[in-house]
């Protein structure tokens, strides 16, 4: 089944699932920035041809994921043909379409009102359009471009003007103007009833988003995590009373242009507290549906809290990973290249790296499939107040995997890593290398320092001599796990055997 198909039969198994109250939607909003909509509307229909509009829409309606369908069955109801119409009336389509026109405008002086005469050149109209949310760079050029393109220019007296000159006033509305986005059927019904029939479609210019706010005691790593969901509606439409689920996963989308830029187990005193968001999984995603129903606004942007854990136990990792495997230049390097590049991977880099991890497991307080997000991380200060101290993004993480995430680099604990010998012999197939790696601990407490070496040179190799025990993690990575008192230095040597 290919993924197209895939999709079309979650979005409709989706919304066709549950029975509907009349008038009260159920919207299914995906982060990917489109939603599933479905809802009740009354339709009166003759038996034959009936010709029905529809105005109560979104302004991202996709018309040909439109399903329109008798729920009771009491009808046979048919589509013979369908129209969208989403570019409602306003000020600047009017100027668009009497571009080229001559039309009266009201021009304000003072006190004084009069009309004058003026041609639109250009409307300056730009259809409207969703893009990707504020925060991206894309919807950031977009409204640049609609600035610097947008402005009308009317020519007045034989002399140009940049803007309008007042307000325009416009011939009479013609019957076929519509006011609202709005779809257009002629149903063929098998007789004369009343229906209350059931909408769905697929609409864009709404999604949601989950972020995660962490917060660690003055000592020590036992965690309070509050999770939020962030739902955003720029559909045009505002949805009334509506039930409200959330699908977190990859669902693939086909698309000609590039798509727009959890923890559900509480701490004993949380314990008898309602959940304010129920999860479940669904298909291959998990779908997350709000508690109650709730009015989504137009251009409204609104958050419910769905995570409140407390005693969450957590670990501060502390990673050195100190060669330089080639940066931006790291495509330049095929094997041979590395394997006989003497100066391959003999930087030093001296930041330690800050991790936090912890097990998103029942055990832990946690246990719920976690939407991706950004996590930020806060510390108490002695004083009482909170103190940012890093943030992240986590992807979709299911119950019982660990979270690793970085979220800075350490400012007492220095790396510094040299190759000490390097030999090779082409004809016997060989090679060695040594490297002395040293740390140095500035804290006033013992810390532990997971040095992370990469043995890159070839697929055979082994570990000749060693001055501390190390772990293989990996076909080509091992790590020396080395415990640095206050203000110590540790130096760790190794030689790697190569051949091929």
């Amino acid at each position: 089944m290919n993924n197209t198909i895939r999709l079309v039969l979650v979005l409709m198994a989706v919304a066709l699932s549950a029975p509907l109250l009349a008038d009260d939607p159920v919207i299914t909003i995906y982060n990917k920035d489109f939603a599933a909509v479905r809802e009740i509307i009354p339709l009166k229909l003759k038996q034959g041809d009936n010709q029905v509009s529809f105005n109560d829409i979104t302004a991202h309606l996709e018309p040909d994921s439109v399903i329109l369908r008798d729920p009771a069955q009491r009808v046979s109801l048919q589509i013979l043909e369908q129209n969208y119409r989403a570019d409602p009336v306003s000020q600047e389509l009017l100027l668009s379409l009497y571009q080229g026109q001559t039309i009266d405008f009201q021009v304000s002086q003072g006190e004084q009102t009069r009309i004058v005469p003026g041609r639109i050149v250009r409307s300056g109209y730009v259809p409207h359009q969703y893009g990707l949310r504020s925060y991206g760079q894309n919807y950031a050029r977009t409204q640049y471009a609609r600035s610097a393109s947008g402005q009308p220019i009317i020519e007045m007296d034989g002399k140009l003007r940049f803007g309008l000159p007042g307000i325009p006033l416009f011939p009479a509305l013609k019957d076929d103007t519509i006011l609202k986005p709005t779809l257009q059927w002629t149903l063929a019904s098998g007789r004369s009833a009343d229906v209350d029939a059931e909408l769905a479609y697929i609409t864009g210019g709404m999604g949601w988003e989950a972020s995660y706010n962490i917060v660690a005691p003055e000592h020590g790593n036992v965690l309070d995590v509050t999770g939020w969901i962030t739902m955003d509606n720029q559909s045009g439409k505002t949805f009334s009373h509506a039930s409200i689920k959330l699908m977190a996963g990859d669902v693939n989308r086909v698309t000609a242009v590039p798509a727009r830029p959890r923890a559900l187990e509480y701490a004993m005193k949380l314990d008898r507290a309602a959940p304010a968001v129920q999860e479940k999984s669904f298909d291959e995603f998990h779908l997350y549906t709000l508690a109650r129903r709730t009015t989504l606004h137009d251009r409204e942007t609104k958050q419910v809290q769905f995570i409140q854990a407390g005693g969450v136990r957590s670990a501060r990792l502390y990673i050195y990973d100190g060669a330089n495997l080639g940066g931006s230049n790291a495509r330049y390097y095929t094997p041979e290249r590395i394997r006989s590049d003497r100066n391959y991977g003999t930087g030093s880099n001296p930041k330690v790296w800050v991790m936090q991890e912890f097990k998103n497991s029942r055990d832990n307080h946690l246990g719920m499939p976690l939407p991706r997000g950004r996590v930020r991380f806060y510390r108490r200060d002695s004083d009482g107040r909170l103190e940012f101290t890093g943030e992240n993004m986590i992807d979709h993480t299911p119950r019982d995997e660990t979270l690793r995430i970085y979220t800075g680099d350490a400012f007492d604990i220095r790396g510094e890593r040299t190759r000490t010998n390097y030999q090779i012999n082409s004809s016997g197939k060989w090679l060695d290398e040594s490297f002395s790696i040293k740390l140095r601990n500035h804290k006033k407490e013992q810390v532990e320092v997971r040095v992370v070496e990469h043995l890159y040179r070839w697929v055979n190799w082994n570990i000749m001599q060693s001055s501390d025990p190390y772990e293989k993690t990996d076909s080509q990575t091992v790590e020396f796990r080395v415990r640095l008192k206050p203000d110590a230095e540790k130096n760790i040597t190794y030689t790697a055997h190569y051949s091929w």
